[in-house]
């Protein structure tokens, strides 16, 4: 499974301009529409198995839309012109800003699917369960339907059976963020989104959202209370069902470990008896709640942010040492399949930027590495595979490395490689040419050899001495059946020669046998090779700066 998230606001916008807190009018916005079928093909031919259209779903903005009957929002509970994407006001709804005409936007939405689907990919979409806007009102959702927060009591501040935490008696007090008198009132407040329960939450919190109540008391010990079950779920639940409906494959769960793992043990359960083959996503960060997400939860797939992400930025940018790789993907190796590797996505810094190590180029080693170690996903956010820098002060966000989430913005690499709706690459460099063939290369082969697919992976790391720098370089054979892989990667900032040596214990384990020549062919550039395949005799390679080789072995007659 190979995911590629896109922001559709930021991915279709072909408009320059680029006017730091623009509007939409001044900086422009991408819309549903421009995934033609000609678009998503491309994606396709990437290697790409499913697309994350990320903040699909209506959320707060400064942009007005009152004319479309949609209620405009207080700016001072709006991070950013556009807004974040994940400061739900209907979850009903698809964000007007994405839509070509207003009052057609669900059915844009439905033709996207479709369109996504002809072209032999899976829809993924955004849940966002922990938190909705601070203004959040449902004016789609189906007829009999009660509102978040309708029924509740105000006056205390939890019960199982309000959709929100309130602060009885307080006004919510936004002045250290306005920086004077709010415009926006709240009365009483409301707990904030990250689990700030103040009624003066700071410029840090998430303070444009609102925390939902799946019955845990955090004020007092975070005692559960289940039993009945409380009305949040069922609301939830009718959400996640209503999506389906649409035909959407898989949902990304924000902050899923925000919200009890018993709800989505519950959940889940329900949405697979209706659609069994819907995937769910987890956005976790804990690491000591992993098994518990995938085998109590349901989960399908867990970010690998705290272990894999984490390591494999540093090894490409602080010079951490290449083997201990072996340990980040050994302490998850019982769920390792349900592991979801990535190098960028939006909340993270681009690899590109200054901030991670400057060039799209330098982390090959590090993606080869995400996209063939195992059976489990990999996922590459739109620009990664084109060195975008990410290095603009859009506005909301300032010069931080990464493609802004809150504001309007052209990101000039897509823009390179859209041409202008032809889509042809055309007016890219060489460097993101370069690094775009790269990406599709490798997710091709990520995608079509079984012995990534299906295969078994055996760490050769361990096994290295004299001629292999373990600080450096890194090694490891994929196998499936007859179909042997050897994949070796320099780390290094300069050209190396490596002597990599295969143990007798993984001729054994992978029933592989010793022959005194074989060829391999590299399926990153085609390159040929010859060389002795023997516990004895190591296989000596030259391999040029932050470059790897996947190297197909068969034997010579």
């Amino acid at each position: 499974m190979t995911i590629y998230q896109v922001l559709p606001r930021l991915f279709g916008n072909g408009l320059t301009c680029r006017v730091p807190g623009g509007t939409r009018e001044q900086n422009g916005c991408g819309t549903l529409a421009d995934f033609s079928g000609k678009v998503l093909d491309e994606i396709r031919g990437m290697g790409v198995t499913h697309v994350w259209f990320t903040g699909l779903i209506e959320h707060a903005t400064q942009t007005d839309y009152s004319a479309y009957g949609i209620a405009a929002d207080c700016p001072d509970v709006v991070k950013g012109k556009a807004g974040s994407p994940y400061a739900i006001k209907d979850y009903y709804d698809i964000a007007p800003d994405l839509a070509t005409r207003v009052p057609q936007r669900m059915r844009e939405m439905e033709s996207l699917v479709r369109r996504t689907h002809q072209a032999g990919l899976g829809f993924i979409m955004d849940f966002v369960p922990n938190h909705v806007a601070r203004q959040y009102h449902s004016d789609s959702c189906p007829k009999g339907t009660e509102d978040l927060g309708e029924g509740d009591d105000r006056t205390v501040a939890f019960s199982p059976r309000n959709n929100f935490y309130y602060l009885p008696g307080e006004p919510l007090h936004l002045e250290n963020i306005t920086g004077g008198r709010a415009r926006y009132s709240e009365f009483p407040a409301r707990a904030t989104g990250n689990d700030c329960f103040s009624a003066w939450p700071s410029g840090s919190d998430w303070y444009e959202t609102v925390k939902l109540n799946y019955g845990v008391d955090y004020q007092n010990g975070f005692r559960r209370h289940f039993t009945p079950r409380p009305p949040t779920w069922d609301k939830m639940l009718a959400i996640l069902l209503f999506w389906a409906s649409k035909g959407v494959d898989a949902f990304r769960c924000d902050m899923a470990e925000m919200v009890p793992v018993e709800f989505w043990q519950w959940a889940i359960a329900r949405v697979k008896g209706l659609y069994p083959d819907l995937l769910f996503i987890a956005e976790v960060y804990n690491p000591a709640l992993y098994r518990e997400y995938v085998h109590q939860g349901g989960f399908d797939y867990l970010y690998d942010k705290v272990g894999m992400y984490d390591y494999l930025r540093g090894v490409t940018s602080k010079n951490w040492p290449v083997e201990g790789i072996t340990q980040q993907w050994q302490r998850v190796d019982d769920i390792r399949e349900h592991m979801l590797y990535f190098l960028e996505n939006h909340d993270e810094q681009r690899i590109a930027s200054g901030f991670f190590c400057g060039r799209g180029m330098c982390a090959e080693p590090a993606m080869i590495v995400a996209a063939t170690l195992g059976t489990n996903p990999v996922m590459v956010y739109a620009g990664q595979e084109l060195g975008e820098k990410g290095m603009d002060a859009e506005g909301f966000s300032g010069m931080d490395g990464k493609s802004s989430i809150f504001d309007y913005w052209g990101i000039a690499s897509l823009q390179a490689w859209a041409n202008h709706g032809k889509f042809d690459g055309a007016l890219l460099d060489d460097e993101q040419r370069d690094l775009r063939a790269f990406y599709r290369q490798l997710l091709r082969v990520a995608r079509t050899e079984k012995a990534i697919t299906m295969g078994e992976m055996y760490d050769l790391e361990y096994a290295q001495g004299e001629g292999f720098n373990k600080h450096e370089q890194f090694a490891y054979i994929r196998k499936y059946k007859r179909q042997m892989l050897l994949v070796v990667l320099n780390f290094d900032d300069r050209q190396v020669d490596m002597q990599v040596r295969v143990p007798k214990e993984a001729f054994e384990h992978l029933e592989l046998s010793e022959q005194s020549m074989v060829e391999a062919t590299d399926l990153l550039t085609g390159a040929t090779y010859r060389f002795p395949l023997t516990a004895h005799t190591p296989v000596c390679l030259t391999l040029p700066a932050w470059k790897g080789v996947i190297l197909k072995v068969k034997t010579t007659k």
